[in-house]
């Protein structure tokens, strides 16, 4: 809500799509799935701002990573803020809110590089849960969409504070109106 706050032109375009989707009928299931512009939102959103910032695996056998070997045993720190920050993979806008970049799919804005988006992390080790949280997410957004605009407090002051995830430090000073 802070990204869509920050850039209403973005929340407009989620709000006809979820009227053009369901009106102003309840939400169901079918319908979520067609939200390619919400999607394209929450995908940003977990880019700039992952649910974990960091995530940490271990080699079980030794492992070719480009020209390196790495032993077995070895405990590997993955940053995903800076993979999800990094202009090589996301180009030199890596530092904006662009949720079009998704408008092709994942593959697509990581120019081939899925593995380079990881906001449920990767692997045998996914969030098992990512559908669901995906799919609550997409609800969430469209229940309050369907029912109000908003925009940011003049009292809301951007501080993204890496600890576990990325919550804002001094909370999240939304005004809603209702449509």
């Amino acid at each position: 809500m802070v990204c869509l706050s920050l850039h209403q032109e973005w929340q407009n375009k989620a709000r006809q799509e979820i009227i053009d989707v369901f009106g102003t009928q309840e939400l169901h299931f079918e319908g979520l799935k067609h939200l390619k512009i919400v999607t394209m939102i929450l995908n940003e959103v977990l880019r700039l701002y992952p649910t974990v910032v960091k995530t940490l695996r271990e080699t079980h056998k030794e492992t070719k990573l480009g020209n390196m070997t790495i032993p077995s045993h070895v405990n590997i720190i993955i940053s995903i803020i800076n993979v999800h920050h990094d202009p090589e993979i996301w180009g030199e806008d890596a530092q904006e809110f662009k949720p079009e970049r998704f408008s092709e799919g994942i593959a697509n804005a990581t120019k081939g590089r899925s593995g380079c988006f990881l906001p449920f992390g990767g692997g045998p080790k996914i969030c098992i849960g990512q559908n669901l949280a995906m799919t609550e997410a997409k609800a969430a957004i469209a229940k309050i969409l369907q029912r109000f605009s908003f925009e940011l407090s003049p009292s809301y002051k951007h501080s993204p504070s890496a600890v576990f995830s990325l919550p804002p430090q001094f909370g999240a000073h939304l005004i809603l109106q209702k449509i």
